[in-house]
């Protein structure tokens, strides 16, 4: 299987503190990487560095299609849903119609192919009777979909999320994971969530990012894998169709 995206030996700071250490990592072709870790240990400031919103202090990262390296490649991004400014007077037709604002003839419309993409993805995301509405009068799973639909309309080679089930209900988050496995078919995938037991039966491989990354080929992580790359205690339960994950009591000494 083809490179996708390769980060070599990356550092990188954020708002002043260096959070990422020699991180290295490889995305292959219609792979399903989830990115776990605990809360302040670089998640989101490593997806930045491979959205290219964050320039690194040290390392790379390289592109590549087809095997061969290429100054880019089109990246969908799903950002967390409470960084969504509701307010906005959009409508969800345009803010799915905005993925393809970089394909756009500058001063034109859309045309007609890129439409039925719009349209297409509009009804697979099952928007159809919302096209027109506002975003400010939507669901949280509703706006989760539009946001999906926004990301994957350009058809990307590569689907980024950031903690995708925050503030979703359940019965959506089933069927969001359902919709991933459905674009993991022709597209790569990175799952971003603190949320260990959800993520393990959806992905291929896994990612602990604390500081540095530790790389797991599978998703059949251990007990004491997790603790060794967390450093505390983790328990695994598994419940129904949506595991989750369980912090074992900690245990500190009080000088």
């Amino acid at each position: 299987m083809n490179k996708l995206i390769e980060i070599q030996s990356v550092t990188a700071a954020y708002d002043g503190k260096t959070v990422l250490h020699d991180v290295s990592l490889t995305l292959w072709e219609r792979d399903f990487l989830g990115i776990i870790g605990p809360n302040g240990g670089g998640k989101t400031t490593l997806l930045k560095v491979i959205l290219g919103l964050l320039k690194p202090s040290g390392g790379q990262v390289l592109f590549y299609e087809n095997g061969h390296p290429v100054p880019s490649i089109k990246i969908g991004y799903l950002p967390q849903v409470n960084r969504i400014d509701r307010r906005f007077p959009v409508s969800v037709c345009d803010v799915v119609a905005s993925g393809l604002m970089a394909e756009k003839q500058r001063l034109r419309s859309f045309s007609a192919e890129q439409q039925q993409r719009i349209d297409e993805v509009i009804e697979w995301t099952g928007l159809g009777e919302l096209s027109k509405r506002p975003i400010g009068e939507l669901s949280g799973g509703e706006l989760q979909r539009v946001l999906l639909g926004r990301a994957i309309v350009s058809r990307p080679k590569a689907l980024v999320l950031d903690e995708p089930n925050t503030f979703v209900d359940k019965f959506f988050e089933s069927r969001l994971y359902e919709m991933l496995a459905e674009i993991n078919r022709d597209t790569a995938v990175i799952l971003v969530s603190h949320d260990v037991g959800t993520i393990l039966p959806l992905v291929r491989n896994v990612a602990c990012i604390n500081e540095t990354l530790h790389y797991h080929e599978g998703n059949h992580l251990s007990q004491e894998w997790m603790e060794e790359v967390y450093h505390c205690p983790i328990e695994l339960v598994g419940h129904g169709h949506l595991p989750h994950r369980v912090l074992r009591k900690h245990d500190f000494e009080i000088n």
